[in-house]
């Protein structure tokens, strides 16, 4: 197919998804969207509860994935759940720490633990909660590893792009005894994931985080428009398999 309709489509598929969240994120609701259970989500919100009740640290791991390629899909959506995550956790006595295996990424996340920094009982904001920890995936795991053990943390978050580096992580928390929330975009830290992590997030759930967590109309409003366009998708496919069989393509 010709790479310019493939772009033109891909740009009328983007512009349809953001007009159906707007205009859901518009309604007026006489009650709370109703979801489907994901158990992780509620054993996270028990686990959040305990990190403020401790006076322990909440650690949220956005993964290596830069804002400039494909992957940036899943660091948005980590930052999204960090920035939730510090609000809900500003009464507690520790800030939480935010770790990254990009430069950008490390930059956004400081950005946006200063935000929740003012409404927090912890104080002054203080910069070193937002960490790169390395710039190479193992580097990355490596300078990590350390926070989760070290740093009187009882609830671990890893939600973005991960690789294979993503079983160290999963292990020392495994061998601290930590709870561990964790999803990710790629297939072999998916992998891991279902194998090590207490809770794992499988597929689409990493971006259905947004909506679970109430972080606003708008997220509640993105999983209506995905279950659209997958509708969507499912019509395309088996009307093109209708008219393969017919002879007609």
């Amino acid at each position: 197919m010709n790479p310019v309709l493939l772009g033109l489509i891909g740009f009328m598929i983007v512009l349809l998804s953001g007009i159906l969240m707007v205009a859901f994120a518009s309604l007026r609701r006489k009650s709370q969207p109703v979801f489907r259970d994901i158990p992780a989500f509620t054993h996270m919100r028990h686990a959040i509860g305990r990190v403020v009740e401790d006076g322990t640290r909440l650690h949220v791991s956005l993964g290596r994935g830069s804002m400039v390629a494909p992957q940036s899909a899943a660091g948005l959506a980590g930052l999204m759940l960090l920035r939730r995550l510090a609000e809900l956790t500003s009464a507690g006595d520790e800030p939480p720490i935010a770790t990254t295996g990009d430069a950008t990424l490390a930059i956004l996340s400081q950005d946006t633990l200063q935000a929740a920094s003012q409404i927090s009982a912890q104080g002054a904001y203080d910069h070193t909660s937002g960490r790169l920890t390395g710039l190479s995936p193992f580097s990355y795991a490596a300078g990590t590893m350390p926070v989760i053990r070290d740093e009187n943390i009882s609830a671990n978050v890893l939600v973005g792009n991960f690789g294979p580096e993503a079983a160290l992580l999963t292990e020392t928390a495994e061998r601290n005894n930590i709870f561990t929330l964790a999803g990710s975009d790629d297939l072999t830290a998916q992998s891991i994931f279902f194998a090590n992590a207490q809770e794992p997030l499988l597929g689409e759930e990493v971006f259905a985080a947004g909506a679970y967590t109430e972080a606003g109309r708008i997220h509640g409003a993105s999983l209506k428009m995905q279950d659209i366009l997958r509708w969507g998708i499912v019509i395309v496919i088996l009307v093109g398999a209708v008219l393969k069989l017919a002879g007609v393509l």
